[in-house]
């Protein structure tokens, strides 16, 4: 009987974890970071304090909202790497 209860319990787990797709809610302020040509968008999220790279800027005229509070639905395209390399996000919605 334990045995079934343990195996449900990690089939559930299993489950659940496959089902997350990578959308994001995120909600902060735009910003310009890297020096020089390799210059990119980054939105850091006011909840989790974290830096995403938004892919798509262009398409939502975001460049023009610099330094705004804004939320965005977005769509998460790469993990984050480490220090210097955010996470990498494509923008589905401004709200």
């Amino acid at each position: 009987m334990k045995i079934y209860t343990v195996f449900g319990i990690l089939g559930l787990g299993v489950m659940m974890g496959c089902a997350q797709n990578g959308d994001l809610e995120l909600e902060g302020g735009l910003y310009i970071k890297g020096s020089g040509p390799h210059t990119y968008l980054v939105i850091e999220d006011q909840k989790s304090h974290k830096s995403y790279k938004i892919q798509n800027a262009k398409g939502f005229n975001l460049l023009k909202r610099q330094k705004e509070v804004v939320r965005l639905k977005a769509k998460l395209v790469k993990k984050a790497v480490g220090p210097g390399f955010p996470a990498v996000v494509e923008v589905v919605e401004v709200k």
